[in-house]
């Protein structure tokens, strides 16, 4: 046996990219802790709304990503997380710590009562309900002018002192980004993660050994729809305001291209999705009103010729090589 074709060898060489990934990773977190000391307030801002996005793309990728389902709606939960704390700051006497608690778990209720009637269905059907059940919502949402002020949205949302200011959104919104990246990737690499890829990859043959395929659909669901409402939370920081276009369809398909850019494959795809579809928004914005028409565009490139997203080509591109090296390796 070769060196190179060693235990010890291979096994180290296995290791060298996650640790090449773990001290990007930590390189890049002490950046973001500095990056409010050195750069204007607006950029601040822009990076805590990339955060809240990159939150929400990556729950909506437990579903699309690892459970292959095509959730077609994923802005709804986005949407009543945001508005619970609207609608609690500015209509009852509430502590804002109630109104951070209930919005997650609010979009987690509404996510297992939509979730309950689409894991019945698979594809296109399960798509086309949860579209169908999200618009219902927004409409509530958009006509019920006593809680929601409509049309309108609810404005000025007050917050806490200590989050008054944009530094101090910035690190909260990093904070709580970090902090549900671990567990999102943990819930990943866990059993249930596992069993989840697997009634994505065969549903049928899962079933047959026994896999409840429905319930484990369901449960990551709920799982997508709790962290999209926290998102939601953190938008309520940013902006200090919500309306009904939080949970129209467009802004998830925003959230679903974000995931396909990035790659669903990757756990960090939708997270650089996110990053490069939020620049893409603030520059379309300052040109042409046409958003929706440059989000079409964007998705017929992906879909033509990137369909395995960014990070999922960069990854195919590794794995071909280490493959080609590996065969390289082997004795003749």
């Amino acid at each position: 046996m070769s060196e190179n074709n060693s235990p010890l060898v291979k096994t180290t060489q296995s290791k060298i990219p996650n640790l090449l990934g773990f001290g990007l990773a930590m390189i890049g977190i002490i950046i973001l802790l500095f990056i409010p000391t050195m750069v204007p307030p607006y950029y601040s801002y822009l990076l805590a709304t990339i955060f809240t996005t990159a939150l929400l793309a990556t729950s909506l990728n437990l579903v699309l990503g690892y459970g292959g389902l095509l959730h077609l709606h994923h802005g709804v939960f986005y949407g009543i997380g945001a508005y619970t704390v609207a609608v609690v700051m500015t209509k009852t006497t509430w502590p804002f710590a109630v109104a951070v608690i209930l919005g997650p778990i609010l979009a987690a209720v509404a996510a297992l009562v939509i979730g309950w009637f689409c894991v019945r269905l698979r594809g296109l059907y399960f798509g086309m309900l949860t579209l169908a059940l999200g618009q219902l919502v927004w409409a509530i949402v958009y006509r019920w002018n006593a809680l929601t002020n409509g049309d309108n949205g609810i404005h000025a949302v007050p917050v806490p002192d200590f989050l008054t200011s944009i530094n101090s959104v910035y690190y909260t919104t990093l904070l709580v980004l970090l902090l549900s990246l671990v567990i999102l990737y943990l819930i990943t690499k866990s059993p249930f993660g596992l069993t989840l890829l697997a009634t994505r990859d065969n549903p049928v043959r899962s079933e047959s050994i026994g896999i409840n395929v429905k319930q484990h659909r369901l449960i990551a669901f709920v799982i997508a729809g709790f962290f999209a409402g926290v998102a939601g939370v953190l938008f309520v920081l940013i902006e200090r305001s919500v309306a009904p276009s939080l949970l129209f369809w467009s802004k998830s398909a925003e959230i679903l291209i974000m995931c396909l850019m990035g790659g669903l494959t990757v756990f960090l795809g939708p997270t650089l999705g996110a990053a490069i579809l939020v620049l893409i928004s603030m520059i379309v914005g300052l040109y042409t009103e046409y958003w929706l028409l440059v989000l079409g565009f964007l998705l017929l490139i992906l879909v033509l010729f990137l369909p395995q997203g960014i990070l999922g080509f960069v990854a195919d591109k590794i794995q071909g090589q280490r493959q080609r090296g590996e065969s390289s390796d082997a004795p003749n």
